[in-house]
Parts: structure tokens; sequence; C-alpha cells
């Protein structure tokens, strides 16, 4: 009892995932957590669910404090599967007074259950409820990550659900930021950033600006993934505003795929040049790293610089595949630049550049292309490429 109870009356009832290693292509080596909150009120109230896999974990949490039949509400902050797929079963056994939800999570609920028929009661940002002794206030926050996600702020008890913000996929059975070590928390949320969030960094800043506004005594900041923020809630919010406004340090990121070491080598020669700079560098084989942990480098890098050999006139397939997942994050206010070996053709220095153009990266070098396996000279060429990318690193920095 003493590790479901947040604060008084109020509890977590969710689930600890200790064996997912995959999220939709997002590798979650520490697991995760799907959390769900019970209100104890005059109108008892569930706060989400539960993926669908682990509906036996919340009844069991549920239980220990009281007979799911007598909840009178569910909140539905986010309708993604890992938060609402156990709703058909728990709708049957507690059979809810009201089910509140946003607008568009009214829309996504029937698409995905078909159950017109569940009592679904929509609350648009500022509309409140009371439960008795405590009143929820609503916050609509679309696209954080889908259209139909929002914040229920428990206003009371200082209290924020805060769906899929500011989690981490992180299993552990302790429930707050201050039971588990800061650096692997963070660690988790700079992650979790990087691969679900990025992409909506503008409508993030936006919401920070509005709930600033709001003035709101956050006691605790409480994600659907995680541990519970209740002593570092300002730390996290300052990551929030400093990763939604693409704010880089004064790194160089070389990603890169080999196919005979040219590639290789020439990495190598650029990393020289631009350490030689004063430019901190990570070397990111994509043979060995997976595409969610060099999308965390990537949020918090100046320079991405990518390496391909060409293969079939294009690129080796995990520099592709990582491209893509890039390119759909959409990083930004990075500088970029390219290079590789090629046998007879030679076309993924450009197929490299043009991605970073798209992505609108800054690129800052033509890029170099070299044949076969690069002598010495053409080595030299590299290190002092990468010395250029390293003073414009450092030059950006200086101009701050």
């Amino acid at each position: 009892m003493n590790q479901s109870k947040i604060a008084e009356g109020i509890y977590w009832v969710g689930a600890i995932d200790w064996n997912i290693r995959d999220f939709h292509g997002y590798s979650t080596y520490r697991g995760s957590t799907y959390n769900a909150f019970l209100i104890i009120d005059e109108k008892v109230t569930l706060v989400d669910t539960v993926k669908r896999s682990h509906l036996d974990d919340l009844l069991f949490n549920i239980k220990a404090i009281i007979d799911p039949e007598k909840i009178d509400y569910l909140i539905v902050n986010h309708v993604e599967m890992d938060h609402s797929g156990s709703m058909p079963e728990i709708m049957e056994i507690i059979k809810p007074e009201k089910v509140f939800c946003s607008p568009m999570g009214k829309k996504a609920l029937i698409d995905h259950f078909h159950r017109e028929d569940w009592p679904l009661e929509v609350v648009k940002s500022g509309q409140e409820i009371s439960l008795g002794n405590r009143t929820v206030h609503f916050i609509e926050t679309r696209m954080l990550h889908w259209p139909d996600s929002m914040f229920s702020y428990l206003k009371e008890d200082g209290i924020l659900f805060s769906s899929d913000a500011f989690g981490q996929h992180y299993a552990t059975s302790e429930r707050f930021d201050d039971e588990v070590p800061f650096s692997e928390v963070m660690q988790e949320s700079a992650k979790y950033y990087a691969n679900i969030l990025y992409l909506y960094s503008p409508l993030i800043r936006k919401l920070l600006k509005a709930v600033g506004e709001m003035n709101l005594d956050l006691k605790m900041i409480a994600p659907d993934h995680g541990v519970i923020w209740r002593t570092h809630q300002n730390a996290i919010l300052e990551a929030y505003d400093q990763w939604s406004r693409s704010e880089s340090n004064k790194k160089a990121l070389i990603i890169y795929d080999s196919m005979w070491h040219s590639t290789e080598k020439m990495a190598e020669a650029i990393r020289r040049g631009i350490e030689a700079a004063g430019v901190p560098v990570t070397m990111i084989n994509l043979k060995v790293h997976h595409r969610s942990d060099v999308m965390t480098q990537v949020l918090g890098a100046k320079g991405v610089i990518l390496g391909s050999s060409t293969l079939n006139n294009g690129l080796l397939p995990r520099m592709a595949g990582f491209l893509m997942y890039m390119r759909g994050l959409k990083p930004t206010n990075k500088f970029g630049a390219s290079f590789g070996s090629f046998g007879w053709s030679g076309e993924a220095v450009g197929l490299l550049n043009n991605a970073l153009e798209e992505m609108k990266i800054d690129v800052i070098e033509e890029g170099l292309r070299l044949k076969y396996v690069p002598d010495e000279e053409q080595l030299s060429e590299c290190t002092a490429m990468g010395r250029r990318i390293g003073e414009r690193i450092a030059e950006s920095f200086e101009n701050q």
C-alpha cells in the first residue's frame, strides 16, 4: 500500500512492464510502466487505464484499495492503446457514470472500440469537474503526441496528470523521481522526448508558455510512463523548454555505416579534425547503435555528420532506414555534412546532402566522396574537413 499511495486519497494503480524492449521501433532497454491513478473522493475516479496485456495488474492494484465497481468516473487523457487497451474490460467491470475525454478523444475512442453506448462526456480546455472535495481542471494538448491528448490537473492537491508528456520508458517499483538515480531518469526523459515528442517541439513551446501563465502550483507531475516528478519538477520543465527550443550543445556526431571500412577510415579522420578544433565528438556506427539511441544524441548535438558507402546507386540500408526515422522527427538548428566511399558510381554523398537539406539542416560542406580505399593524402582531406566543421561549430557558440 505504501508503494501505491502518492498523496492522501490518491493512488498509483498502474502496471510495470519489466520485459518490453521495443516500443514501435524505440528501444526500451529499461522496460516501461503504464501508469494509472485512483482518486478516492465522493466521486471515485480512475485516471487512465493500462495496456490490455496488463489488465490483471490494474485490477489487482485497484482491488487492494477499493471494489472496482465503486468507481464512478473514468478520465481518459490519451487513447493510445498502451493507456486504453484494457478499457473494454474495465468498462464492463466498473460501469462508470461518466467517461471524460477531449473532443478528439471521443472520436478516437469510438474509432478504436466502436462503442457509442459508452457514457462519453467531452471536456475542453479550461473546463472543470467536481469530484466532491477535489476539482479536476482539463487542458487540451492536441498533438502531444496524438490529437486526443489532454492533461488533467487536480487543483487542491497540485497534481498534474500529464499523459505522455514528461514521461520515461523506465520500469521500476519506485514511484517517484527522488527514489531512483536522477541521471537515469533524465537520460530516459531525453530519449523519450527525442523519439516521441521532438517533432512537436513548436507545440510544446506554446504549451509550456500556456501552462506557465496558469501559475499552477505543481506539487507533482504524474505522467503515463515512468516515475512521478515530486522533487525535480523544475528540472524536467526546464529540460523540455531547452529541448523544444532545439538548444544544442557544443558537440558533433559522426553517424556512419561502412561496407569494407573505407567510410569508417574517413569517419576517424574527420573525427580527428573536429577534435583538433576543440569540439567534442561522438562516433556512432549504425551497425551497433539503435536508431532511438542515436536520436537521443542528435537532440543535444550541434553538428550531425553523416557517412555511408554507396550500394546499388544508393545508401547502405541501415543509413537509409535511419534517415527515414530522423526525417520523421525533424531535428532543427543544426549543422550538417556528409562523406562516403564508393566503387564506381558514388551517389551516397549527394543523397545524404539532399536528406540533410530536406530536414532544413544547414549543410556547411559540399561533402567528400572517395573511391575505394582512401590514401594518406585523402585522409588528410577528411581531417581538414573535420577541422572546418569543428571551427564552424565553435564559432557558432562564440557568437551566442
